[in-house]
């Protein structure tokens, strides 16, 4: 009975992990929404040091490199595609052990250029999780097809 009880609290705990989606999520004014001042979000359209990774430049056509991303950004496990249109992608990344959620979003203003905003949904630090998930995301991308 002990045991049926301790898993059936981790089993809650766990479950309570993914948090509350955020309510900015989206672009608003041709941007993303600026990071928390937790460490745990990076995000390419605005300067603060703290928080700044560079944008995910592209060639062609916004359609293609669209296309290449969310091929990319779905080969990774434990993702969801949570909104799609021609010039935004939001999708979510769970963590294997505790399923916690980091939601990243990527944004094709006219430039030939993705904006990325990854944030992490609870917690204050996300031991550069985010930052390194955006470098590994460019560095397939960038990689010849």
């Amino acid at each position: 009975m002990k045991n049926q009880t301790l898993l059936t609290v981790c089993a809650f705990l766990i479950a309570g992990c993914a948090g509350n989606p955020p309510h900015n999520i989206g672009v608003q004014s041709g941007r993303l929404a600026p990071c928390p001042k937790k460490p745990n979000c990076v995000i390419s359209d605005q300067t603060d040091a703290d928080h700044f990774i560079e944008p995910i430049g592209y060639s062609g056509n916004r359609k293609a490199a669209m296309q290449r991303l969310k091929s990319i950004v779905t080969a990774f496990d434990r993702t969801r595609i949570v909104t799609e249109s021609d010039r935004y992608l939001h999708v979510e990344f769970k963590s294997f052990l505790f399923r916690f959620i980091d939601d990243v979003e990527f944004y094709f203003p006219d430039e030939k250029i993705i904006h990325v905003r990854s944030a992490s949904r609870m917690g204050y630090s996300d031991l550069g999780v985010n930052r390194k998930r955006i470098e590994a995301i460019r560095a397939r991308f960038n990689e010849t097809p």
